[in-house]
C-alpha cells in the first residue's frame, strides 16, 4: 500500500465517505482488504476505526468492524481504544454501538485514562450515562490519582456531577496523588454551581488540604475566582489566612498569579494584612510579585499599604527579588517609587543578581525622567 494510498483512506474515512472508502479498499485486491482493517497509520499508529470513531462516521465504523473486520479493541501509540475516542468527542451512538460489539467500557489508555474519564472531559451526559449504564466505574483512578469525578468537577457541568452522586454516592471520597480533592479541582476552576453541590452534599472537612498544604480557598483566589471564595468562606468556613506548608497564606499566591482584584478582596474587604509575612522565609507580598515580575501588582500593593522597604529572613528587599527572577520592567517600577538598591545580609546587591542584558541597563544607564 503507497503512501498516497493510506492519506487517501484517512481522508475518506475522517471525511464520512464510504461509498468512495469501500471502492478503495476493493481495488486493492483480498489481500488489501484483510490488512486494512488492521494497519496503523502516521504517527499517533490510529487506525481508520480511530479517526471514524473521532469523527462519529457510525456508518464507517459498521463497515470497518463487520465487514473488514478490525478488532474493536484495536488500539493506537497511546492505547488509546476507538471506545476512547468516540467517548472523548461525545458520539454517544458510536459509544453504544461499540459497547454493543464488544468493546471493553473501562478499557485503559496510556496514564490509565477510561473511555468514562475521557467523556467527563465533555459536557454531555447522554455519552456518560451509556458508559455508566454499561459498567463504567466512575471510582477508577489514572496515574494521577484523578477519578471520572474529578475531571467532572473540572469541566464544571452540575448536571454530570449530580448524576455521578446519584450512581456511586461516596465517589467524592477521593484523593489525587498529591492529596487533591474535587472540590480544590472545582475551586481551582471557578466552577460555582459545582462547588454549591460539593459544599452542600458531600462532606469535605474545612480546611481540607492538599500535600502542599492548599486549600480549596487558595485555589479559588489565586486563580481569580471571587465569588467562589465568598462561597468558599460562608459555606465551609474557610480560613483567608490559613498557610500551605511553606507558610505562604492566600495573599501571598495571589501577588504570585498576579490577580489584583483578590488582592483587593483579601485585603479591603476581609481585612488580610497585606505586610504579612510567608513564614518559611519572612517573604511579604510584595517581594512576591517581584519575584514574578508583576508590576502592576507591585503599584496594587503599595496602594493597599504594602510596605516598599521590607526585607526577607536573608535581607533582601522586593528590588533583590526583580533582580533574581531578572525583571527588568519591575525592577525600573520599584527604582522609580523610591526603593533604592542596597546590600543583603550577605552583602550581595540587587544589581549583582542582574544577568539578562535589559535587567543590568535598567542600573547602568540610571532611571528616567517620571515626567
Amino acid at each position: 500500500m503507497d503512501e498516497n494510498t493510506c492519506k487517501l483512506l484517512v481522508k475518506l474515512a475522517q471525511e464520512g465517505q464510504l461509498s468512495s472508502l469501500e471502492k478503495l479498499i476493493s481495488l486493492g485486491g483480498s489481500a488489501e482488504v484483510q490488512t486494512v482493517g488492521s494497519k496503523h497509520f502516521g504517527r499517533s499508529g490510529d487506525t481508520l476505526l480511530h479517526y471514524a470513531a473521532r469523527k462519529g462516521h457510525l456508518d464507517i465504523m459498521e463497515y470497518l468492524i463487520t465487514r473488514i473486520g478490525t478488532d474493536v479493541e484495536v488500539y493506537n501509540n497511546d492505547y488509546k481504544r476507538p471506545l476512547h475516542e468516540a467517548a472523548s468527542m461525545s458520539h454517544q451512538a458510536c459509544v453504544s454501538y461499540l459497547l454493543r460489539e464488544g468493546a471493553k467500557v473501562d478499557s485503559l489508555k496510556k496514564a490509565d485514562w477510561t473511555p468514562l474519564m475521557m467523556a467527563c472531559t465533555r459536557r454531555n451526559l447522554g455519552v456518560i450515562r451509556e458508559l455508566l449504564c454499561n459498567g463504567a466505574d466512575p471510582a477508577l483512578k489514572n496515574k494521577d490519582g484523578w477519578n471520572s469525578f474529578h475531571i467532572a468537577c473540572r469541566e464544571g457541568d452540575p448536571l454530570v456531577v449530580q448524576h455521578l452522586l446519584v450512581v456511586t454516592p461516596d465517589v467524592w471520597r477521593t484523593e489525587s496523588k498529591t492529596r487533591r480533592t474535587p472540590l480544590h479541582t472545582a475551586a481551582m476552576h471557578g466552577c460555582e454551581e459545582v462547588v454549591r453541590i460539593l459544599l452542600e452534599r458531600c462532606g469535605y472537612a474545612p480546611g481540607c488540604t492538599d500535600s502542599c498544604g492548599v486549600t480549596p480557598f487558595m485555589d479559588a483566589v489565586r486563580n481569580g475566582h471571587i465569588s467562589v471564595a465568598r462561597l468558599l468562606l460562608e459555606k465551609h468556613q474557610a480560613s483567608p489566612t490559613a498557610a500551605d506548608i511553606l507558610g505562604a497564606q492566600a495573599v501571598h499566591q495571589v501577588a504570585v498569579t498576579g490577580q489584583e482584584e483578590a488582592l483587593r478582596f483579601l485585603v479591603q474587604g476581609l481585612n488580610v494584612d497585606v505586610n504579612q509575612r510567608a513564614t518559611d522565609i519572612q517573604l511579604s507580598a510584595l517581594h512576591y510579585a517581584a519575584k514574578e515580575g508583576h508590576t502592576s501588582t507591585i503599584k496594587t500593593l503599595l496602594e493597599l499599604g504594602a510596605d516598599l522597604h521590607v526585607r526577607d529572613k536573608k535581607g533582601r528587599t522586593a528590588l533583590h527579588m526583580a533582580c533574581i527572577g531578572q525583571h527588568a520592567d519591575a525592577a525600573r517600577t520599584l527604582l522609580q517609587l523610591g526603593l533604592k538598591d542596597s546590600e543583603d545580609a550577605c552583602g550581595t546587591t540587587a544589581m549583582q543578581h542582574a544577568r539578562k542584558p535589559d535587567v543590568v541597563r535598567v542600573f547602568e544607564c540610571g532611571l528616567p525622567d517620571p515626567s
